[in-house]
């Protein structure tokens, strides 16, 4: 298979990406938490914002290993995935694309000592919970996504359309 660099700087003209994100949760003393990293500040897409780890799959590439592998590439460490549960579109100016972005629930499986931040993609990252979040410092799509989350593990039913 031919891989496709989509990182969100290289040009995609026209044409429609698919990103997959994890909703990476984790229960802290009975509190459930989000892992959030933030983009580094040289990013030219949306920089020095927190966000869903995650990433643009390749062309033919199934959309969960395509999650898999970004996680694997940008902390280091494996991922169980489970259903996704929200899905929303944006365009790229930089990359003149439009994205269409399908967030899932998923869990580190590795031990979360080992996560590791990638420079070139993240400056730094955090564990927050749903009375934590950075609003201020998350896009709006985002931060509708993650509240679905939220939501969601506490078996609540919400349309944040």
């Amino acid at each position: 298979m031919n891989t496709i660099s989509h990182d969100s700087e290289t040009s995609a003209k026209g044409q429609q990406v698919i990103s997959a994100t994890a909703f990476i949760h984790h229960n802290f003393d009975g509190i459930e938490k989000v892992f959030l990293p933030r983009r580094a500040k040289t990013k030219k897409f949306l920089p020095d914002v927190f966000e869903l780890s995650g990433g643009h799959t390749d062309y033919g590439e199934d959309i969960v290993e395509g999650l898999k592998r970004e996680v694997m590439e940008e902390h280091g460490m494996n991922i169980s995935v489970g259903d996704s549960f929200y899905v929303f579109t944006y365009t790229n100016e930089i990359k003149e694309s439009h994205s269409i972005e399908v967030a899932f629930f998923a869990k580190f499986t590795d031990p979360i000592e080992n996560i590791r931040i990638n420079a070139e993609d993240h400056s730094e990252y955090g564990w927050y919970s749903e009375t934590e979040l950075p609003e201020q410092d998350i896009t709006k799509l985002e931060l509708l996504s993650i509240k679905k989350g939220f939501a969601l593990l506490k078996g609540e039913s919400q349309n944040f359309g």
